[in-house]
Parts: structure tokens; sequence; C-alpha cells
């Protein structure tokens, strides 16, 4: 990833998830990847995915809630807001899934929400693909 693909990548999440404070900064060692992060708190990973001439991107990012109880799909909802301070995150379920949720902005489906934990302290894996087309801010 070179300097003005991080820099529209990071405008590009700071417009999605509204939030001005997100990074985005390559790791010199490894160049098809990049960090993510909301001020100095690490939040994920930008990762390079060139298939067939096209260029996209995954983030990935990581977290645990523990014993959540009652709804999930509103705790992890709850979860994003704080997160991205962004009060039009909606997390929901899809109908006969178990293993994952649906996230938005607004009514903008983003991305899927993975459980990889049982019992008290759950994980969760968020992952979600960006097309080059979408770092335009016509695309946005």
């Amino acid at each position: 990833m070179d300097v003005q693909e991080v820099r529209k990548l990071e405008d590009y999440l700071k417009r999605l998830f509204g939030n001005a404070r997100i990074r985005v900064a390559p790791r010199p060692k490894k160049p098809d990847t990049a960090e993510v992060s909301i001020g100095e708190e690490f939040l994920g990973v930008l990762t390079l995915d060139e298939e067939d001439g096209e260029r996209s991107f995954n983030l990935q990012i990581k977290f645990e809630l523990r014993a959540l109880g009652g709804d999930e799909a509103h705790a992890l909802e709850v979860y994003f807001r704080n997160r991205f301070g962004n009060p039009n995150f909606r997390v929901r379920r899809p109908p006969k899934k178990r293993d994952s949720f649906e996230v938005y902005v607004g009514e903008e489906f983003i991305g899927v929400l993975y459980i990889e934990g049982e019992g008290q302290a759950r994980s969760y894996v968020f992952e979600m693909a960006i097309l080059e087309m979408d770092l335009t801010p016509e695309a946005g």
C-alpha cells in the first residue's frame, strides 16, 4: 500500500464510521498491511488483496466482550456505537445464523461479525471488505 492509498483508506473509514480520530498507518515490514487506530488506541488491521488485477482491502477487528447476557445483538451494537462514537451503528443476527451478525452504519451493510468464543468471555472478529472504487469520495 502506498502513501496515497493509505490516505484514501483513512478518509474512507473516517467518513463511513463518522469518526475524525481514525488513523491508518502503513506497516513498514509488511507493505501489504496497515494498522487502524482511533487516536492512539489500536483498532485492527487492513490487508491488501490483489486478484486478477483488482485491488481490494479487508479490515479485521478482533475484540472480546465478557458475559453479555440478554440481547447479544444489542450489546454488540452498544459496543460499536461506543467504540466509534457513532450512534448509527446497528447489529442484526441474520435469519438461521447462530455464528455471526451483520453490521450496518445507518442502512448501509458494512461487514460481518463472527463469534469465536463461548461462555463468559466471547471473542468476536469483525470483517469488512473495501473495494478500490469505495475509496473515491463520490462512492461514499
